[in-house]
């Protein structure tokens, strides 16, 4: 085991600290600069698309709502990524980690919103449903079928296995500070609640997800503010640590600048997975008139998940000051700042919540899994044997170490993410040209519909023919 944690933390060296950390803001920058900061001027538009109903198919309704798509991919963004990771990136980096897990989302929206209007431009009709993602634009747009298989085999093994470790590892930890719990009872019995949900398929997911995700975020958020303007005074104070250890001469004269960014970049990363390729599968599952209208709805969902949710637990964490003991690990630290600030029953509450949290994110994290493996080759069999592989990986985690199984993450999401950032660079003028042929309809009063020739010799888009439904749509309204 240690060997195996040597060599974990050999390869994240390398990946992170000399090419990951450079790709991911660089490109952010470059997305942001070419789009105009459309993640920003078009937030107005976010919220409208968001509960779009129009989007119906004259055959019949195939995919998911464009709310049902932003919650399945919410499920997976929002998770362990804002309670334990913010509190491990503070915990490691100090304050000014914060910062620069603000900088990946910000600029990471410009990446979420590429990868997630290419997923819609280049989705795959099925019988009862869509499926897209990385691997199906790699194979359509960049004629690379390869590549697809590489980055499909990549999403199955980090989402589907590994990131759902990390999930029920942070719910036996919160389990066992609040209740005592024994680790091998509670996989056990996380194990055969996740087996209920995935055998139901894609339906029961969205189901699920767009009821719980929403309820389960607002309340959280609601308790943030609670404490957020009960310390209003200190606020000046808290923004001060955090800019001031995002550039701060303490932090670059110990040695332990770079350290701090390259921990907020890591988890904030994981939390909102701007530009990993993740949420584009859940993206392409929407039925929308125009691709447009998801990449700007994932985007929102970026925001939501880092500038929000994980503000909110940077802000309670802080102003309690239990990132500084040492003895605490992820999950504890939140539990132990929400202790401090509201009571005792808040560490339970923390405890209950993240098990919602961490489970939508299993449930998330599983279609990802499930919609690659059909990419690569459709297999009832593979089908059964992955999601068997899902809930003995969601047992390992229950029993497993906390620092293994986070560098396990680490290192699986960083290949995923550059062999996704890679597509994406090559691929991103299909998008611009499809947010400038949206922007020109909105300018025009109408609600923007697409079809395959509005993008002369874009090849790929077999979805989008004028043949298809989208047609009788527009013809209908």
């Amino acid at each position: 085991m240690h060997v195996m944690e040597s060599v974990i933390g050999f390869l994240n060296t390398i990946i992170w600290e000399y090419i990951l950390i450079f790709v991911l803001l660089g490109l952010g920058l470059f997305f942001s600069i070419r789009l105009k900061f459309a993640q920003f001027t078009y937030i107005p538009e976010m919220f409208r698309v968001l509960f779009d109903k129009r989007a119906i198919s004259a055959k019949g309704k195939k995919g998911t709502s464009p709310f049902q798509a932003f919650a399945i991919s919410t499920a997976s963004r929002v998770g362990t990524g804002n309670l334990a990771g913010v509190a491990a990136a503070i915990s490691i980096g100090g304050p000014g980690a914060v910062f620069w897990m603000w900088m990946v989302a910000v600029l990471g929206g410009a990446s979420s919103f590429i990868e997630s209007t290419l997923a819609q431009i280049y989705k795959t009709p099925e019988k009862y449903q869509y499926r897209g993602g990385p691997a199906y634009y790699m194979e359509k747009g960049l004629k690379n079928r390869k590549l697809g298989i590489a980055f499909a085999i990549a999403i199955t093994f980090t989402y589907g296995l590994v990131f759902s470790s990390v999930q029920s590892n942070t719910i036996r930890l919160a389990f066992e500070e609040s209740f005592n719990v024994g680790k091998w009872g509670l996989g056990l019995l996380l194990t055969v609640i996740v087996a209920l949900v995935i055998f139901g398929g894609l339906r029961r997911i969205a189901q699920v997800t767009q009821f719980v995700v929403p309820i389960m975020a607002i309340f959280y958020i609601i308790l943030a503010l609670y404490v957020f303007f009960g310390n209003i005074a200190q606020v000046p104070e808290m923004f001060a640590m955090i800019f001031q250890g995002a550039f701060g001469f303490r932090e670059f004269a110990g040695g332990t600048f770079g350290g701090m960014i390259l921990i907020g970049i890591q988890r904030g990363l994981f939390s909102n997975e701007a530009g990993m390729g993740s949420a584009p599968n859940a993206a392409a599952t929407s039925e929308v008139t125009h691709p447009v209208k998801q990449g700007l709805i994932q985007t929102l969902g970026v925001f939501t998940d880092t500038l929000m949710i994980c503000s909110a637990t940077a802000i309670i964490i802080l102003f309690s000051g239990e990132y500084m003991d040492s003895n605490l690990e992820g999950i504890q630290i939140t539990q132990l700042a929400f202790e401090t600030e509201l009571g005792a029953w808040a560490a339970i509450f923390i405890a209950v919540a993240i098990f919602l949290f961490a489970f939508s994110s299993i449930v998330g994290n599983y279609y990802y899994g499930e919609t690659n493996l059909q990419f690569i080759k459709k297999s009832s069999g593979n089908l059964f044997i992955y999601r068997l592989a899902v809930l003995a990986m969601v047992m390992f985690g229950a029993v497993a170490e906390f620092a293994l199984v986070w560098s396990l993450a680490d290192l699986s999401m960083g290949i995923m993410a550059l062999i996704n950032l890679y597509a994406i660079f090559r691929l991103a003028k299909v998008a611009y040209a499809a947010l400038k042929d949206y922007t020109i309809q909105r300018k025009q009063g109408k609600d923007p519909v697409f079809y395959q020739d509005h993008l002369p010799g874009v090849e790929g888009m077999d979805y989008w023919r004028r043949d298809q439904s989208n047609e009788k749509q527009a013809q209908s309204r």
